[in-house]
């Protein structure tokens, strides 16, 4: 089973540093760094695979995934590269064995020049070696800032981006020249890269320039090194690259290969035959993490940060609504929870798992609120608990029309009007109450700083992860709709 964490990672500077991570298997430490703009997600199906022979740790590098941004401006390659020192000297790890690919291999080479003694061996998918000219070309337009806009600009551009990374490269280079033999229009592959990148915020442009500038950063022979394996395969752009790397130290090897599969084969072969020393992590206690639920046929990971007043989360939306000096929990299916398959048609099902997830917690709540339709939930659960339920105001409309439109469907789509859609939404839901019929009659208050766009993003993302809104959002109003009938 792969398991979930946060631990506060400290700084030379001083400063500290939340960082999310996944973590599985038995056996020997193995760090895997993830390439830009990815997460540590990207490596579930290899972590999986690989689990059998490692302890495996994949954290989200500074500023993606779940990881927070290092505190720097304009950060360098070599700021992540201590970052990952800095990650494992939290973990009381002194020593792993490492896997990167594409820009986590650039990190994870950094990082062993600047302290070779913390890797046994390293594995790399890919090593690039740009030239001065790549280098300012990739750096005049290759990662342009990357912000939230008012109307969501920002998302049209985004998905434009990601999906025609696929078709050219760089992707900006709208060539015959420059064309690629992996294009494609698949929704299903592109989303899981918006999303990264909408997580990310502008860390995606700081963290993937970084590793662009990035100079060559080999040892000379004769330098204290891990031994070092650098793999590309056939359709990888830095398959070229191999041929750049010029003289390396004896205990590297550069190695093509045809498929993606030889890679990991060969990459696991290497790793297997430099195995670090055993030695388990030692996190530190935070007030934010993952816990385990089974009940009402949910099986896997919820969410959870602060403590005191428990606060449920409405449909579509994520514990990062709830008021500061609370317990919040992200439901099944949204926020960084795991899915929820099959979601119940009532509440019942939905209290079961907040109960749950509260006793695996040991943790007992005196007082229990809601906010939007989670009202009911909220009362539910505080009843089961014996604690206080707190009321707070429903929405406005019929429960019939919110059920029919409260909630737009976000399938993905091949040209990212999904995103959009979901943009409209919360921004809609700022100024009128029901959101879906703006008029003078449904005008609500509101902060104009509610209208900002860094605030409707944190909001969007929250809606864009919420896969079990609409069943959650039918649970919560089938006790209206009953007594309505």
């Amino acid at each position: 089973m792969i398991t979930r964490h946060f631990i506060d990672v400290d700084h030379a500077d001083g400063s500290t540093r939340r960082v999310h991570y996944r973590m599985a298997g038995s056996g020997p430490p193995l760090l895997v760094v993830h390439q830009s703009p990815r997460s540590s997600a990207e490596y579930i199906p290899l972590i999986e695979r690989w689990a059998d022979h490692f302890t495996i740790i994949a954290p989200d590098t500074p500023g993606f995934g779940d990881s927070q941004a290092l505190p720097h401006e304009r950060p360098e390659c070599a700021d992540y590269a201590d970052a990952v020192i800095a990650f494992l000297d939290a973990l009381g790890l002194g020593q792993v064995a490492a896997y990167g690919f594409h820009s986590g291999a650039i990190i994870l080479v950094t990082a062993a020049r600047r302290a070779p003694g913390r890797f046994s061996a390293i594995a790399c998918g890919g090593y690039a070696i740009w030239t001065e000219a790549e280098k300012a070309d990739f750096g005049a337009r290759y990662t342009p800032p990357f912000l939230p806009q008012p109307y969501g600009e920002h998302l049209a551009w985004l998905w434009g981006r990601v999906l025609e990374q696929s078709w050219f490269f760089p992707w900006y280079r709208a060539e015959p020249g420059s064309r690629l033999g992996v294009a494609h229009a698949d929704p299903a592959r592109v989303q899981p890269i918006v999303m990264e990148c909408l997580s990310a915020g502008d860390s995606f442009s700081k963290g993937y320039a970084a590793v662009l500038r990035a100079n060559r950063d080999v040892p000379p022979p004769g330098a204290p090194t891990p031994p070092v394996l650098i793999l590309a395969y056939d359709g990888d752009p830095l398959k070229a690259h191999l041929a750049r790397l010029g003289e390396v130290p004896d205990s590297w090897r550069i190695a093509p290969v045809e498929t993606p599969a030889d890679l990991e084969a060969e990459a696991l072969a290497w790793l297997l035959a430099h195995p670090a020393p055993m030695a388990m992590p030692r996190p530190n206690l935070v007030d934010e993490g993952f816990v385990p639920v089974a009940a009402a046929g949910f099986d896997g990971l919820l969410h959870w940060k602060g403590a005191g007043d428990l606060f449920v989360h409405a449909p579509g939306s994520a514990l990062s609504a709830a008021p500061g000096g609370c317990l919040a929990i992200d439901l099944p299916g949204h926020g960084l929870s795991d899915l929820w398959a099959s979601a119940p048609a009532d509440l019942s099902g939905w209290a079961d798992v907040v109960l749950d997830a509260l006793v695996s917690l040991n943790v007992r709540p005196a007082r229990v609120m809601g906010a939007g339709w989670s009202d009911g939930l909220a009362a539910l659960v505080a009843g089961r608990l014996g604690a206080v339920h707190a009321p707070q105001p429903q929405p406005a409309g019929r429960a019939e029309d919110w059920l029919a439109q409260g909630l737009p469907d976000l399938t993905p789509d091949w040209a990212g009007t999904h995103l959009l859609k979901a943009w409209r939404m919360v921004r809609a839901e700022t100024c009128f109450d029901p959101w879906f019929a703006p008029s003078a009659a449904h005008a609500r208050p509101f902060d104009p700083a509610d209208l900002a766009p860094e605030a409707l993003a944190v909001r969007h993302l929250a809606l864009m992860r919420a896969s079990a809104a609409q069943p959650y959002l039918a649970a919560c109003l089938a006790p209206l709709l009953d007594g309505a009938a």
